[in-house]
Formats: C-alpha cells, sequence, structure tokens
C-alpha cells in the first residue's frame, strides 16, 4: 500500500490509503482522533462526532472475541513528533485565545491608564503643591527609571519560574503601589511611590510574550496589534475618568480609582495559562501537553497524536549575554534603538499635547520659581481635556491601519514609514496656532506612534528564539524607558522655551529610527516564532 501526499499537509506529513487495519489488542477506546498541523496551517475540525474517529469509522465483527477495525485514513507526523508551535497552529484561534486576549487586554489597560496619568498629574502638582517645571518632568522621569531597571529582572523572573506567576506578582505589586500613591504626604513620598509603580509595569511586555507564544502564525500579527485597542482604551478612560474626578475631587482620588483596573487583573491572574514552550523548554513537558489539550478543549479541536518534542536547543536559556552574541548583535542594538525612538517620541507625544493645550490657559507673571508656580497655575479646563480626548481616540485607527499595513508590506518598512510619517506630523506643529488644525495634526501623529509601538511589540517576539524571548523583550523595553525617562525635559522642559527645539529633536529621533528599521537583518512577515 503506497502512502499518497495529503494536498495542503506540508512535507512529512502523509495519509494512508484507506484500509480495514487490525487495532492492537486490549485498544478498547474510542476510535483514534488524528490531525495533521504544519507550521503554516491552523488545522481543521473533522465533521461529525468531535470524540470519534477522525476520517474513518470503527466496524466491529459480530460475534464474541472477533478482531476490530478501523479505516486507517489518518494523518502522521514522522516519528510521531509534534512541537508546541505545529499544536498552537493546528489547534488554531478560539475561545482559548479570545479568553487570554480580555486578561492581557486589562493588564495592557491598567498599564497605559498608569502611563496617561502622567500627562494630567503634572500639571495637578503644579497647582497643588507648586512644583517646578523640572520636578513635573521629575514625576514622568521616576517611573521610566524604575521601569527600566526592573525590565531585565521581569525578563529573567520569567524564563525561570514562568509568565504567569511573575505577572501575578506584577498586578499585585502594581495595585498596592498605585493605591499608596493616592496618599502620598509629600512630594518625595510620591517620587518613591511613583518609582516602585514603575518598577512593576516593568513586567507588563512579558504579557506579550505569553500572549504571542499561544497565537497562531497567521493570526499572531493582527492579535498582538489588536492588543493596542486595550491600550487605547485605558488611555480614553483615564482621560475620561481625569475629566470627572480631578476638577471635583483632586488628583489623589484620580490615583486611587486608577488602581481598580489592578485590582481587577490580580484577581484574574491565577487563572492565566502557563507558557507551554516554557514548560517545555524548562523539561516540564506533561504540563505543557495538559496546557495543549486545554487548548483543544476550549477552541472545540481534535488534540495532535504523537509525541511533544523541544522545538531547539535549550542551552544557555535566559541568558543576556546571548542578545549580543555574533548572530543577534546587530538585531539586538538596532532593536534597543528603535524602541528607546519609539518611547522616546510616543510619551513626549502624550506630554506636549498637554502642554499645547494647556499651556493657551497660563499666564507667566514676574517673580520667584515658586511664587510664579503658584500664580501660573491654572488647571485644565474641560476642552483640554476633550482635546487630549480627541487625540487619544486616534490610536484606534493607527491600530487598524497598522494591521493592515503590516502584513502587506512588513514588518521592517512599516515601522520604517510610520517613523518617517511621524517626523513629519511632529514638525508641522510649529507651523499653526490654530486649536483645529493643532488637534488634527496631534490626531494624526498619535494615531501613527501608537501603531508602530504595537508593531514593534510584534517585530520583537517573533525574531528572537524561545529561549531569549522574553529577555530580549525585557532588554528591549529597558531601552525603552531609558528614552521615556529623557522625553519630559524635552516635552515639559525644553518646549516652554522653544517649541521649534523641542519638534527638531522628535524629528529627528524619527528619521534615524527609519533608518534603523531598514538596516533589520530579518523580516519576520509569515514566519513562525524563532526556535
Amino acid at each position: 500500500m503506497k502512502p499518497r501526499r495529503v494536498v495542503g499537509l506540508s512535507r512529512g506529513y502523509e495519509e494512508m490509503d484507506g484500509a480495514n487495519v487490525p487495532r492492537p489488542p486490549g485498544n478498547t477506546g474510542v476510535g483514534a482522533t488524528a490531525t495533521a498541523s504544519s507550521t503554516g496551517s491552523t488545522g481543521a475540525e473533522p465533521n461529525g462526532d468531535r470524540n470519534g474517529a477522525a476520517g474513518g469509522t470503527m466496524l466491529t465483527a459480530a460475534g464474541a472475541g472477533a478482531p476490530e477495525f478501523e479505516l486507517a485514513s489518518v494523518s502522521v507526523v514522522p516519528d510521531d513528533t509534534y512541537t508546541v508551535t505545529q499544536a498552537v497552529n493546528a489547534l488554531g484561534f478560539g475561545w482559548f485565545q479570545v479568553k487570554l486576549s480580555l486578561c492581557v487586554g486589562l493588564c495592557w489597560m491598567a498599564d497605559s491608564m498608569e502611563m496617561t496619568i502622567l500627562s494630567v498629574l503634572g500639571p495637578a502638582l503644579h497647582c497643588d503643591w507648586g512644583i517646578t517645571r523640572y520636578q513635573q518632568a521629575l514625576v514622568t522621569t521616576v517611573v521610566f527609571l524604575g521601569m527600566m531597571l526592573s525590565s531585565t529582572f521581569w525578563g529573567h523572573l520569567s524564563d525561570r519560574y514562568g509568565r504567569k506567576p511573575a505577572l501575578t506578582l506584577c498586578g499585585v505589586l502594581l495595585f498596592l503601589y498605585g493605591l499608596l500613591s493616592s496618599v502620598a504626604p509629600s512630594f518625595g513620598w510620591l517620587l518613591l511611590l511613583r518609582g516602585l509603580v514603575g518598577f512593576a509595569i516593568g513586567c507588563v511586555p512579558q504579557s506579550v510574550t505569553l500572549y504571542a507564544e499561544f497565537l497562531p502564525t497567521k493570526q499572531r500579527a493582527k492579535c498582538v496589534v489588536l492588543l493596542d485597542c486595550f491600550w487605547a482604551l485605558g488611555a480614553c478612560f483615564e482621560v475620561a475618568l481625569a475629566l470627572a474626578v480631578t476638577p471635583n475631587l483632586g488628583w489623589r482620588w484620580l490615583l486611587g480609582l486608577s488602581a481598580a483596573p489592578l485590582f481587577i487583573f490580580a484577581i484574574i491572574t491565577p487563572w492565566l495559562p502557563e507558557s507551554a514552550r516554557y514548560h517545555v523548554t524548562s523539561g516540564q513537558s506533561d504540563k505543557a501537553l495538559n496546557t495543549l489539550e486545554q487548548i483543544a478543549k476550549d477552541n472545540r479541536r481534535p488534540m495532535l497524536l504523537g509525541r511533544l518534542v523541544v522545538e531547539g536547543p535549550s542551552g544557555s536559556r535566559g541568558s543576556f549575554k546571548a542578545l549580543l552574541g555574533s548572530s543577534l548583535r546587530r538585531t539586538t542594538l538596532l532593536l534597543w534603538f528603535i524602541w528607546m525612538s519609539c518611547a522616546f517620541c510616543y510619551y513626549g507625544l502624550v506630554l506636549m499635547s498637554t502642554e499645547l493645550f494647556g499651556g493657551k490657559n497660563k499666564t507667566i507673571v514676574d517673580g520667584g520659581a515658586e511664587e510664579a508656580a503658584m500664580i501660573d497655575c491654572q488647571p485644565l479646563a474641560t476642552t483640554d481635556y476633550m482635546d487630549l480626548l480627541w487625540t487619544t481616540l486616534a490610536e484606534f485607527p493607527g491600530i487598524f491601519a497598522t494591521i493592515y499595513v503590516i502584513e502587506r508590506f512588513g514588518r521592517k518598512k512599516t515601522m520604517a514609514l510610520q517613523f518617517l510619517f511621524y517626523a513629519g506630523c511632529v514638525l508641522m506643529i510649529t507651523v499653526t496656532e490654530v486649536r483645529v488644525f493643532l488637534t488634527i495634526i496631534l490626531f494624526m501623529a498619535r494615531g501613527v506612534i501608537a501603531g508602530l509601538f504595537q508593531a514593534a511589540y510584534v517585530y520583537t517576539p517573533e525574531v528572537y528564539p524561545t529561549a531569549l524571548r522574553s529577555v530580549g523583550v525585557g532588554g528591549c523595553s529597558a531601552l525603552a524607558r531609558l528614552g521615556a525617562m529623557a522625553t519630559p525635559y524635552i516635552a515639559q522642559v525644553l518646549f516652554q522655551s522653544s517649541i521649534w527645539s523641542a519638534v527638531s529633536v522628535y524629528g529627528i529621533f524619527a528619521a534615524c529610527a527609519s533608518v534603523a528599521c531598514m538596516l533589520l537583518p530579518y523580516e519576520t512577515r509569515g514566519a513562525d516564532l524563532a526556535h
């Protein structure tokens, strides 16, 4: 009986021509469920009973002791083995990924709220405590300092103990420090607590790593980019919350209420699944198999036959030095600069938006620095919050445009074009002072840079192997925080003395980052997660 190739399956997957084949003695279970998986296939659910045989019908001869037969029209994997990548692709996208999307999305939303509040907190503290411009910038910088110092720590923790325990600890700490920030008795205490908030936020990128490792190849880019919807939702919710709370109750209530999503995320983290890839590479194949069986059950797909194997060599797992090895050095250095520029440009635009809108209400007076700070205080008006809300809403069209472009033109070209478009938008800020046109310019720039940030989140987990994926994303996140630490001194301090100088800095960084994107050695569109 000659094997024939099944159309649509990758090489190595074969189907035997149908025949009645005796079943092994003692095997009285339900007919075998078979499926085929490949790195480019999402699998297909057989028709009929999901618990019955796939592609064949069990025939039992009459009479006791008669041998049992079944049609052998099954797909087999060479050596009866399969990897996590093959299993995830075969089991496809379903209810399991939908639940995971909601959990990770909530984490993303909470992170967005903690970041967006920085653009509102500075002006509020300026009015309440009379802090200077440099102190406002310091409130933002200390958060990103904590994030930068902790990113590598969370990466190592995730690679050693798993993504799930790290995210659970992250949720608890974020809620605790966020709530304590609302009762800070002095500026020094507030700086310390916001720094600890930043330390906890450093773990959030690991949620993207966990999410990407459960996504089939065909849906991975779209789903990771769609996470930005939760980020945009959190940013919009924070601006609306600030509009409702700050004028009447003050910034302390705003900080306290903003910690609510963190409390919800901390509660649901015990139900997060652990990464099957982490379990396999750490020698816990039985746990990985249980997770894959849960995916099959939730997605109503048949489980693969065969033995689960490691996808590649697991040596030097989680080694930060490996990121700068000969094969990854160029990629790592370019990604570090791209991520740093991404954060520098994104958070710079967020802070500049508040300065552009809020600055219209302020009148500078002569006198000492502290006296000028107190008299200069004018809280953000309702129109200012509304304009901030409009520019924040730009992230939604930016996300959907990125979904289309990133699959059509690839990751590298998409990021390069977005950086150039952003540079053009920020330079246009100096052309007009008309509020409507200014809002439109900021709207376009915010949409582009939001999509760009998420495109970087798509590319980075794809280009690093499983053993280095968490520490790779963590390292990029650390360099991104370095850019975010510097941006308040451009967007809040330099911007007050020279708008042209400030926007020129952002334009130059964006142009250089565009070149760096094109110099990346690998394009990962349509590729499986690296092994």
